[in-house]
C-alpha cells in the first residue's frame, strides 16, 4: 500500500518492562529523533513501514518529511501465514517486497523482528538491506528479554521522543530477543549508526547503508 503524504551505542540502565495493558503505554525513544534527522535533509524521500498502519503516523511523517510512504503489513502475513504451510514463512519473506532495489531512503521496522525466528529475521533482514538507497537508515525495536505469548503492538507516535505502544491481536506469539551480535550480523552490507539500550528492556538499532563508492 502506498501512502503519498506530498498531495556508536548508548546505554541506560535496564530494568524489567512494564506490563503492557489494552489501553496502551507511552514509551521513550531515542533512535526516532536520530531516524527523522537522516531524512530531513532528502527531498521527498520515500519511507516503508513494516506495518500495522497508523493513520497519525502517516500525518506524522508527511508534515515532517514531505514524504512517500510504502505500507507493508508484515504484522498481518505473519498472523495469517499457516503455521504447518508447507513453505516456511522465510521462504515467503525472500520474495515479499516487490520493490526496486535502492529505492527507499528510510525503513520502520518497530518490532517486526521479535516474532521471527533466526531464519526468518535473516531472510528480512537481506531484503530490506537491498530496498535500502545508499545512505538510506532502518530503525527497528529488539526486546532483549523474550516471551512465550506476547500480542503484536501498534505505535503511535506521539512526538520525536516518544510513542504510545498499544497490543492487538490474539492469541499472543513467541518473542525471541535476538543476541546483538546476531541481529548486527543480519544486516550485513549495513552499518550501525546507533543503538541505545532503553529501561523497558527494548534496545533500539539504527542502522545506516554506506554511500556508494566510485
Amino acid at each position: 500500500m502506498l501512502w503519498d503524504s506530498r498531495s556508536k551505542e548508548r546505554n541506560e540502565a535496564a530494568a524489567p518492562a512494564a506490563a503492557l495493558a489494552d489501553a496502551g503505554q507511552t514509551f521513550p525513544t531515542k533512535a526516532l529523533r536520530k531516524f527523522l534527522g537522516t531524512l530531513t535533509a532528502r527531498e521527498s524521500p520515500v519511507l516503508m513501514d513494516l506495518g500495522p498502519v497508523v493513520g497519525s503516523n502517516v500525518t506524522f511523517f508527511g508534515e515532517r518529511l514531505g514524504c512517500k510512504i510504502i505500507l507493508e503489513d508484515l504484522f498481518a502475513d505473519l498472523d495469517r501465514y499457516p503455521k504447518n504451510a508447507d513453505t516456511p514463512f522465510a521462504v515467503y519473506l525472500k520474495t515479499r517486497l516487490k520493490h526496486q532495489d535502492g529505492s527507499v531512503d528510510g525503513i520502520l521496522c518497530w518490532n517486526f523482528f521479535d516474532y521471527l525466528d533466526l531464519p526468518s529475521a535473516q531472510a528480512l533482514a537481506a531484503s530490506l538491506t537491498k530496498l535500502l538507497r545508499p545512505e538510506g537508515t532502518l530503525l527497528g525495536f529488539f526486546t532483549t528479554v523474550g516471551s512465550a505469548d506476547n500480542r503484536f503492538s501498534k505505535y503511535t507516535i506521539m512526538n520525536e521522543d516518544s510513542v504510545t505502544q498499544r497490543p492487538y491481536s490474539s492469541p499472543g506469539r513467541k518473542q525471541t530477543a535476538f543476541p546483538n551480535r546476531d541481529i548486527i550480523r543480519m544486516f550485513e552490507g549495513l552499518k550501525v549508526s546507533e543503538s541505545f539500550l532503553l529501561k523497558t528492556n527494548v534496545r533500539e538499532f539504527l542502522f545506516r547503508k554506506p554511500a556508494q563508492t566510485s
